[in-house]
């Protein structure tokens, strides 16, 4: 079951609520996104980290409903 761009956007700014959220449908399958998330929330945090709170915002869906996510994360200039 593909989990449609506006439920993954809703999670994260759920999450990180100062969020600049920007989801694009790779393959058009609904499987396969690419997330750009800007936010306040990733300053001193390494990347990995910064991933973490984004995956962590989508509640364990990664590699169920949601089958990819290329994920591009950073702090507001």
């Amino acid at each position: 079951m593909a989990m449609p761009a506006a439920e993954i956007e809703a999670m994260i700014r759920a999450a990180l609520p100062d969020a600049d959220v920007e989801i694009t449908d790779l393959a058009g399958d609904g499987d396969h996104y690419a997330a750009r998330v800007v936010s306040a929330a990733f300053a001193g945090l390494s990347r990995v980290k910064q991933h973490k709170l984004v995956y962590d915002a989508l509640g364990g869906r990664m590699g169920g409903e949601l089958h990819a996510l290329q994920l591009t994360t950073a702090v507001p200039n």
